[in-house]
């Protein structure tokens, strides 16, 4: 009978709890013993959320896996005592709502929405019929699964649709780009930008006064992503000069975002509270379970984590 420890904060406990017993009940892992408290050395796989306060794993001698809670990894993949595979979270409703997310916004940038939803002021704007789709490009930076299902979904819309990855990608009706030179090229043809990648060493900063540079006059950013993704000093000079239109930021490098930061008061940004995407208690419960009924029958997991890339 495998040991399963939910290592997150309380509150998602009971949350959690009665989704999991579900999803172990219909695949045959009924028997398993699910629980919030456990001598480390009976425990088979963790649940994880990285703001549990579990970050030693040395303990956990008989532990087959730790299952992410959360798509992001960059707080646990760097931990030294992890010995074991670690799997992202990849969830078909935290997929769904992130391509809501970026459909929604990239439309409302794309079709002026703004000049409408603040110009009820008696005057009548005749003048800004936007461009067809297929004449506004936009670029997707990181083509994981979640950057992918968003590309795959603009380019459904008809937007001529660029993607750039760390390593070279085939995804269809996507122009796929990779490498450094390759991100110039994704920049350059992009009127809209949305950032998709992980938060790595190397995608730090990855708009920053040079490559923000690259990009066309009056281009718009939507970041989804991570808030290390962007120098915000740089990204601020951009909007200041009107070289950047606008900037729709969900994600930042401090979270909340402090009351007193420009992106607040700033007229060419929208500031959303890290809400582009959740897990979905239910979803994520049987991708869990999923996980750990293939590692029970000596499978493969999905969606295991690169150590090397972090992700």
């Amino acid at each position: 009978m495998p040991t399963i420890l939910f290592a997150a904060k309380s509150e998602r406990w009971s949350t959690y709890e009665p989704h999991l017993r579900t999803a172990l009940g219909e695949n045959g892992l009924g028997h398993a013993h699910l629980t919030i408290e456990a001598d480390p050395g009976d425990v088979d796989y963790i649940i994880y959320a990285p703001n549990s306060g579990l970050t030693d794993f040395t303990p956990y001698t008989r532990l087959k896996a730790v299952l992410n809670l959360w798509a992001g990894v960059e707080d646990v993949v760097g931990n030294a005592t992890l010995k074991v595979p670690l799997a992202r979270m990849v969830d078909e409703g935290l997929t769904e709502g992130m391509v809501e997310y970026v459909t929604g916004h990239v439309l409302r940038h794309h079709l002026g929405m703004d000049t409408h939803i603040h110009g009820q002021d008696g005057r009548w704007r005749d003048d800004s019929t936007p461009p067809l789709a297929r004449d506004r490009s936009v670029a997707v930076l990181g083509l994981g699964v979640l950057g992918t299902a968003c590309a795959q979904a603009l380019a459904a819309l008809n937007f001529p649709t660029h993607g750039w990855s760390r390593s070279a990608k085939s995804i269809p009706g996507v122009t796929c780009h990779h490498g450094t030179d390759g991100l110039a090229d994704a920049l350059r043809a992009a009127q809209i930008v949305v950032l998709l990648l992980p938060n790595t060493p190397a995608t730090d900063s990855t708009l920053n006064a040079q490559s923000l540079s690259l990009l066309p006059k009056g281009a718009v950013i939507v970041n989804p992503g991570r808030g290390a993704l962007i120098d915000d000093d740089a990204l601020l000079a951009a909007l200041d000069r009107g070289h950047i239109g606008h900037a729709t930021l969900d994600t930042f490098r401090i979270e909340p975002l402090p009351a007193d930061h420009r992106y607040w008061s700033h007229p060419r940004v929208t500031v959303t509270p890290h809400i582009a995407s959740a897990t979905r208690p239910a979803s994520a419960a049987r991708t869990l379970v999923r996980n750990i009924k293939r590692c029970e029958a000596g499978e493969a997991l999905h969606h295991l984590v690169d150590r090397n890339l972090g992700y």
